[in-house]
């Protein structure tokens, strides 16, 4: 997944830091994603969410708010309303570079922050909010107990998360008065809210509140056992996953198809989550796939193996090639299913004490309808003229290259 490292001027033009997180293969849409309060474009919810649309074809430009993480400005001298003014900013660089974003996604404050701005920006089609308060304002319990020292002394230094950071009474003001009836009845983007139902930090019925507000098109997923921050790696993705699901109803994802005669296009594996082994298996414009570990060899066993996937090769190329037949000669051949399993076993002809060893894999077919024992007996023989089975069985060479 590519990554740009950007800065753009924000609400009072003060530089914004940014990543631009880009499809590898071809960009089918732009999302805009606003962090939670006080944390940054960088926490691993982000990052996960982000680098799983862009591996759908979705780039997602995340940005530090002003005065947050490396961007420019004291946080102190922020507001709510100069964090939805500052997603602005980042909309119009986006327009600049002819990247139109068409997704607001917002987590926690970031999600009000979304809802408040989408309602002023005709070209968003979809919002989707993760753990998001109905009351902006709501935020304010996290430093309850620093108001008055806020009040009277104009700004004070609180506690959130364990980093110390400075809050002014123009950010408490601001964020009080804060309501987002109005912007939702005014929503004319599809919504998704995303929300647990343990979250307690931002309680589920914030979430009740902002889908009664809003109009349809609309959609609720829970987030089950998820926490605020969606600091489960196996959250985060799923997270993504249903916002790219959801949004195709909403957005042309689909990519144009390739020129006939075209070669079947490349097959592109690349690292989903470095701390493990997922792997994101992209081929062509309009198949993603996953591939994993089992956990017990320090996978998270969210995608099948690698010999799984030559396994399913050998399978659905045993049946299609039966199917193909069997529909060419007409017969009664109602259902194929084929049974794959391999293993490493000892090469018959290999030197004694060598050790080598080959691959094996078993089929076990089975063929459904009126068929007579000579017509099972074709197709089983025509099982063996599968194009994978015929590769797997004949010598083969990779030739590998460094870009």
């Amino acid at each position: 997944m590519p990554t740009e490292r950007i800065t753009f001027p924000g609400h009072n033009g003060e530089a914004l830091a940014a990543r631009l997180d880009l499809p590898d293969g071809p960009h089918l849409a732009t999302a805009l994603f606003a962090h939670c309060f006080t944390c940054g474009k960088d926490i691993p919810a982000a990052k996960r969410i982000a680098a799983r649309l862009a591996a759908m074809g979705i780039a997602v430009l995340r940005f530090d708010f002003t005065g947050l993480g490396h961007s420019e400005g004291e946080f102190a001298n922020t507001s709510f309303t100069s964090n939805v003014d500052d997603l602005r900013a980042a909309c119009t660089y986006l327009n600049d570079r002819d990247m139109p974003p068409s997704l607001l996604i917002g987590h926690s404050l970031g999600g009000a922050a979304v809802l408040k701005a989408a309602a002023d920006l005709d070209q968003i089609k979809a919002v989707a909010t993760l753990g998001a308060p109905f009351d902006p304002g709501h935020v304010t319990h996290n430093f309850a107990d620093a108001l008055p020292r806020i009040k009277s002394e104009g700004a004070a230094e609180v506690s959130l998360g364990g980093r110390p950071i400075r809050i002014g009474q123009g950010f408490v003001e601001d964020v009080s008065k804060a309501a987002l009836t109005e912007a939702l009845g005014r929503l004319k983007a599809a919504l998704l809210v995303m929300h647990a139902p343990k979250d307690s930090i931002v309680g589920i019925e914030n979430a009740s509140a902002i889908f009664m507000a809003a109009k349809h098109p609309k959609s609720f997923v829970t987030l089950d056992e998820a926490d605020h921050l969606i600091t489960n790696p196996d959250d985060a993705c799923y997270a993504a996953e249903v916002i790219a699901a959801w949004l195709g109803r909403y957005l042309p994802l689909r990519a144009p198809a390739p020129p006939p005669g075209a070669p079947e296009g490349i097959v592109r594996v690349s690292e989903a989550d470095p701390a493990g082994f997922l792997q994101d298996v992209q081929s062509g414009p309009n198949h993603h796939l996953v591939a994993d570990e089992p956990e017990a060899y320090g996978g998270t066993n969210r995608g099948l193996t690698p010999y799984g996937f030559l396994s399913a090769g050998l399978g659905a190329c045993t049946s299609m090639t039966i199917r193909m037949y069997a529909r060419r000669k007409g017969w009664p051949l109602d259902h194929v299913s084929v049974d794959v399993s391999h293993d490493k076993v000892h090469a018959q002809d290999a030197e004694t004490g060598s050790g080598d060893k080959v691959d094996t894999w078993r089929r076990a077919i089975r063929l459904e309808g009126d068929l007579s024992t000579d017509q099972c007996q074709r197709l089983l023989e025509i099982a063996d003229k599968c194009p994978v089975h015929r590769t797997l069985e004949r010598s083969s060479h990779v030739v590998t290259e460094l870009i």
